[in-house]
């Protein structure tokens, strides 16, 4: 036997049908699987408006976000394109001084969705400085090449997190440093490769990962002040690549990771 077919509005018609026979409104709602208030409301559409309220409504807006009169649209786009190099702010200083004082005046970001919904704005795409690495070199010799990582943080007993950094000769493989720091941040960085430096001298280049504090995503070559301060001081900077911690496998294997 085929499966019998039927809409929403023949549902919907079957459905006020039954109320009209006298069924109870509770009972009819439990059996087509929906709630009394949208029984009720169902029934008052059709109380009030007959077939044509069963079927489906617009769900269309009443109004739409910075929709302005199409005289008042007109004079934005003229603007914009008399002077393409204007932007929104100055477009609704024009329009200010010419409107007069019983018009609203847009705000300027409603301006500049009715510039953008016509394709009179520019968008300048933003480059990302994405991490790639640098070339790596052997570090045969003590001091030619130092290894600096954080261990990873690890929660105190007193609710704080310990975030360890630790140092360590390429070559040899000697631990140079392993000093509990409270957070990433690059001052705290700096001070521990300040007292470093002077106990230990200064190394030919020093590999990190591109994590913070040693690089930052957001500045120029990813240089971040750490870095930038290495570079003053004469000391080469080693990246390894992303998602590559073999790279710098010596001093990961050092943290057992």
């Amino acid at each position: 036997m085929p499966w019998k077919e039927c809409s929403v509005v023949e549902e919907r018609l079957r459905f006020v049908a039954r109320l009209l026979d006298g069924e109870a409104m509770t009972d009819v709602c439990r059996e087509f699987g929906i709630s009394r208030k949208t029984g009720y409301k169902i029934f008052d559409r059709y109380s009030e408006h007959g077939l044509k309220a069963l079927s489906d409504r617009s769900r269309r807006p009443v109004r739409y976000a910075n929709q302005l009169p199409q005289q008042l649209e007109s004079l934005i786009i003229d603007a914009k394109r008399n002077k393409p190099h204007w932007g929104a702010r100055k477009i609704r200083e024009l329009l200010v001084r010419r409107l007069d004082g019983d018009i609203r005046v847009p705000a300027k970001s409603t301006i500049h969705a009715v510039l953008d919904r016509h394709g009179l704005v520019q968008r300048m795409s933003r480059r990302r400085n994405r991490a790639r690495g640098t070339a790596l070199s052997q570090g045969a010799a003590p001091n030619d090449l130092w290894c600096a990582d954080f261990k990873g943080e690890f929660k105190l007993g007193n609710g704080r997190y310990c975030y360890p950094l630790t140092v360590s000769d390429h070559a040899s493989r000697f631990l140079l440093l392993c000093e509990a720091l409270e957070s990433t941040r690059e001052d705290l960085a700096c001070t521990a490769f300040e007292r470093l430096f002077r106990d230990r001298g200064l190394p030919m280049a020093i590999r990190s990962d591109n994590g913070v504090p040693f690089a930052s995503p957001n500045a120029l070559f990813n240089l971040s002040k750490l870095s930038v301060w290495w570079l003053r001081l004469g000391i080469a900077i080693e990246r390894i690549k992303p998602g590559q911690p073999q790279q710098n496998g010596r001093h990961e294997r050092m943290h057992l990771t």
